[in-house]
This record gives C-alpha cells, structure tokens and sequence, in this order.
C-alpha cells in the first residue's frame, strides 16, 4: 500500500506537469490556439500544393481552394475566441446603464475563461456595492426623518403658540438635535473608515487611567444623548499597572461606543461593567462591557454589528442610530483585533481583543 505523502507527490508532480505544457495546449491558452490556426492553415495550403503537383488541377484552383479552406478554419477559430469578447461588450454596456445582473458564460479553459470568470466577479462585486449604496440611502433618510419631524413638531407648536418654549420643550428639541447630530457624526467616522483615511497611531499607555478617563467621560455625557442618568458605571482593569499597546484615539470610540450601547439597554438603575486584562501575546489587552439588560439573542449577534443593524429586542426602542457597534467593529479591524457577542448568563457582554506589539521601551 502506497503513502499518502507518496500519492501527493505524484499529483503534484502531475499538476507541474500539467501547467508546464498549458502554454501549446490549445484549449488552454489563446496563443496555442492561434498558433494552431496558423499551423493548420500552412498545412492545408500544403496539402492542396502537394494535390496540384501530383493531379492536372490547376495551381488557381487550388490556390482558390486552399485561401477558401484558410477562411473557414480562421472563421471558426476566430468565432470561438470573439464570442466570450462579445458577451462581455454587453454586459459592460447593461452595466454602464445601472444593470448589474448580467453575467457571461464560463465554459472556456484558458485566458477567456480567466477574463470572464474575473468579469463576474467584479460584476457580483459592483451589484453588492450598487445595493449596498441604496440600503445607505434608504436608512440614512429613515435615520434622518424621525429626528427632523420631532424636532419640527417642537418648534412648529412653539411658533404656534400651542406650547411655551420652557425647558422642558427645549430638552425634547435639544435631545433630537444631539441625536442628529450623533448620527451625522457616527456617518463620518464610518466614511473616513471606508476610505482607508483614518491611519492608527498605537502606542503604549496605562490601561486604568485611560479607562477611567473614558468611563468619566461618559458619566459626564449621560443625559445629553440618551435620557439614562441613572445606570451605574464599574471599572475592573487586573492587574490594575497593566500596559497595553494601541491607537488610544480609535480605542476611545470603541468603548465610547459599547457603553453607550450597553447604558441604553441597561434596566432603570443598572450597572455597566467595563473590564480589562492581558491578553496572550506581549501587550495585548482582552476587554469586556457588560450590562444587565436583555442580552442579543445569538441569531442577531452578527447582525448587530452591520451598519443600522439592530437585534429585534431593540426595534422601535431608544432611537439609536444602529452605527455605534458598527463604528466599534471597524476599530477593532483597524487594529487587526476581534469583536464579538460572548456567552453571558444574564444580560450582553462585548468581547474586545487587541493584538498588542512590541514597540519602544519609553510610556507616553
């Protein structure tokens, strides 16, 4: 009985075999083909020369027969390389005209084959980002409408006379203003995203006082953005001199994001939970944010994590923007690190890890 290391050998050997002899295999590559055209042709006439020599045929004759017979070959041989050409000439043009959905046949081995299968795939690629664009639009006016028509009824009834421009009134309009302009905001960070403009500029730093600088930062905002001013933020960094390693800038959003997230669906005097560790490798950082409320269900726990996506627990609540988690993922993707949904026995808690590096002995 044979080793499958043997087995492998020869279907390597066999595979090196095969590609070696691609460039005169006819079916393969378009230059054999051509140079089988060519070939076949110089034969024929050969063949019809060799007739004339031999036969009282005239050498007319059979030089009419031999460019007669030349044509057709080159007619056919042509026919079979232009068709794949032809097909994607019209696709390119239903493209231009907004018509994503064409695509060309993949029946051929050698360079057409390669060019319409490429074809396809860019034209796959072009549909996704054509919807994509549109289901943009579709949110970002859904995002946009609900806002503008509050804060329209507001100042409409203040104009009227129907309300008094007291405080109370001008915190529903100021709410929906921030909410605006959270949107907005949340839209640009995702666009300098997008567009690779946002490079990372990672260095060391404390872990806890950094930390406690973003939870007191967002003890400052509650209220502005949401109307919970109730929910308790914890800080747990172990051990608590731990240094890690990353862009503190995007690091910021990423939290700012999750305990917003988390506060939003906390229950009325709830406690969000932002820890930190080491993780495996030299300055990495494993961190965590927990909340006490209703948890994602584990068929949304990838959704969440798309632009405007939302878990169904959450539709038709707090009026969120459904950017925040999604802002959070490209940061952590910037810094080559994970994102998730981890298992909890009550509530939601993100997981965070950071790759870490070994940059310079000197703390900034």
């Amino acid at each position: 009985m044979s080793a499958p290391g043997a087995g492998r050998g020869r279907r390597s050997l066999w595979n090196r075999f095969w590609e070696g002899v691609r460039p005169v295999d006819p079916f393969r590559s378009v230059k054999a083909a051509l140079g089988a055209l060519v070939i076949v042709t110089v034969a024929i006439t050969t063949l019809l020369t060799i007739v004339a020599v031999h036969s009282a045929i005239e050498l007319r004759v059979i030089a009419l027969l031999a460019v007669i017979a030349s044509l057709v070959v080159t007619q056919f041989v042509a026919h079979g390389l232009a068709a794949p050409l032809d097909e994607m000439t019209d696709a390119a043009r239903w493209m231009a005209r907004g018509d994503y959905s064409r695509r060309v046949r993949v029946d051929r081995r050698d360079e057409l084959g390669e060019l319409a299968g490429t074809f396809n795939s860019m034209a796959a690629d072009l549909a996704a980002a054509d919807r994509h664009r549109k289901e943009l639009v579709a949110n970002v006016s859904h995002e946009l409408r609900t806002p503008i028509a509050a804060l329209r009824a507001v100042l409409e009834n203040v104009v009227d006379g129907v309300s008094e421009a007291d405080p109370a009134t001008m915190d529903i309009a100021l709410r929906q203003t921030e909410r605006l302009g959270r949107l907005v905001e949340h839209l640009l960070d995702l666009s300098r995203l997008d567009n690779g403009v946002v490079p990372l500029h990672s260095r060391r730093f404390e872990v806890w006082p950094y930390l406690a600088g973003v939870l007191k930062e967002a003890n400052m905002t509650k209220g502005q953005g949401h109307s919970r001013t109730d929910v308790h933020l914890h800080l747990e960094v172990t051990p608590s001199g731990m240094v890690a390693y990353a862009d503190t800038e995007r690091l910021h959003q990423v939290v700012a994001n999750l305990i917003d997230n988390a506060v939003k669906h906390s229950p009325p005097h709830g406690r969000v939970t932002v820890r930190a560790r080491p993780g495996r490798a030299p300055l990495s950082l494993e961190l965590e944010v927990l909340d006490e409320g209703p948890g994602i269900p584990e068929a949304d726990r990838a959704r969440v994590f798309e632009r405007f996506g939302r878990s169904a627990s959450a539709e038709g609540g707090d009026g969120g923007t459904g950017l925040g988690l999604a802002i959070a993922r490209w940061a952590v993707d910037l810094h080559g690190g994970r994102i998730g949904v981890a298992e909890s026995p009550s509530g939601c808690r993100i997981l965070v890890t950071l790759p870490g590096d070994t940059p310079g002995p000197e703390l900034t």
